[in-house]
């Protein structure tokens, strides 16, 4: 397993290092959040990212793809993380796409993963029925109607709702909440009747919806895969998720301890440097290697999702692994920053509080520390 970008990944972090640079500083997400910008990310940014070939990084050519790997998402979620950049990508092409990669037919492939892949739609992944991540606790019912469906109750966190061209709807069709048989996925267009899209404002401004399903009737042709067969495949996107997810606070991270080394630097007591203290060098080196570790792991995880010799449990491990460890490193360096800045660095004249709250987001989305530590224990007993 390589746990190093090779040279093309590396040409692609420094592309997409200039690109956020110049169009999508975190003065840009300042902006956004102070407009209220209700996509909660810049159209024209998403379609010029669109132009570089980020949304058809992970498909394959046959489909409209670069097949470049899952790994080639990591140095571009890094870059988002350190210029704290919203967009779609992980939403629509990561977890959505991913899902239509997996499971779709040719017919829903070309209606909605090349529409994907070229920009023109997005789509949204609503799974989540409760206030922390419990995947397999879905009780949303798909109940049969003739030769479709109807979905009745409610999907909260849907990660860029609002705005969005469709849904990919985790519903059971069978089962009962807990168990991995009986989950199903449905493609739901917006405007689909009963179907009701809500803001759910969260502390980093970005966008994320409620949704609200009232009999809505989903045709057969809208099923993803096979009927209560979705687990699967839901696990694998969402393995993919967690570890983007995982580079962006490792990005997020970094940046943040940059700043904050600058700041010891430069920020002057009793005639020195504060960074001239012990205790803080020595705070300072603790996160030096927290870093380093969450780096590991994170490396890890990305060579697993393209690693084909590994089993379903093992790279569910690493996955969750390297998300529990990038969002411990980020809490570790995110409170540090807020202390070591002193009192300025609570308020908002700062960009460590934006770092802070995409921080705390990030960590709870797709699964918090408590949820992966439980889940790393159950895929352990598999690989047993």
């Amino acid at each position: 397993m390589n746990l190093l970008y090779s040279e093309e990944h590396r040409l692609l972090a420094d592309s997409a290092r200039e690109f956020l640079a110049a169009r999508s500083p975190v003065s840009a997400q300042r902006r956004l959040r102070d407009e209220g910008s209700s996509p909660g990310f810049d159209p024209v940014l998403w379609q010029n990212a669109v132009a570089l070939g980020w949304s058809a990084i992970p498909f394959p050519e046959s489909l409209g793809g670069l097949e470049f790997g899952c790994m080639g998402l990591g140095p571009v979620f890094e870059e988002i993380g350190r210029n704290l950049s919203a967009s779609p990508l992980l939403s629509s092409v990561v977890l959505s796409g991913s899902l239509l990669h997996l499971a779709g037919s040719s017919e829903q492939q070309q209606r909605w993963l090349t529409a994907i892949i070229n920009g023109e739609q997005r789509l949204a992944l609503a799974l989540d029925e409760q206030p922390r991540h419990r995947p397999l606790a879905t009780s949303v019912e798909a109940v049969r109607e003739g030769d479709g469906f109807r979905l009745s109750g409610n999907k909260y966190f849907v990660i860029d709702g609002l705005g969005a061209d469709g849904y990919v709807v985790a519903a059971r069709t069978a089962g009962q909440p807990g168990e991995e048989q009986g989950i199903s996925l449905f493609l739901i267009e917006a405007g689909t009747p009963g179907l009701e899209v809500t803001g759910l404002p969260l502390i980093d401004s970005r966008n994320c919806a409620q949704l609200r399903l009232d009999g809505v009737k989903a045709a057969a042709t809208a099923l993803l895969g096979e009927a209560g067969q979705a687990w699967p495949v839901l696990a694998t996107a969402l393995d993919r998720g967690r570890v983007c997810l995982a580079t962006e606070l490792l990005g997020a991270s970094e940046q943040l301890f940059a700043a904050t080394l600058d700041y010891l630097k430069t920020r002057v007591q009793f005639d020195v440097p504060i960074g001239s203290f012990q205790a803080l060098q020595h705070r300072a080196a603790k996160l030096y290697v927290e870093l380093q570790l969450a780096r590991s792991a994170v490396m890890a995880g990305l060579a697993a999702l393209d690693d084909g010799d590994l089993s379903d449990a093992e790279r569910g491990r690493l996955a969750s692994l390297a998300k529990w460890k990038a969002g411990e490193a980020a809490a570790k360096v995110s409170n540090e920053a807020v202390q070591m800045h002193g009192g300025i660095g609570v308020t908002d004249e700062l960009d460590v509080g934006l770092y802070l709250k995409r921080v705390r987001v990030a960590q709870a989305c797709l699964g918090d520390g408590d949820f992966l530590c439980e889940h790393y224990a159950a895929l352990s007993e598999r690989c047993e």
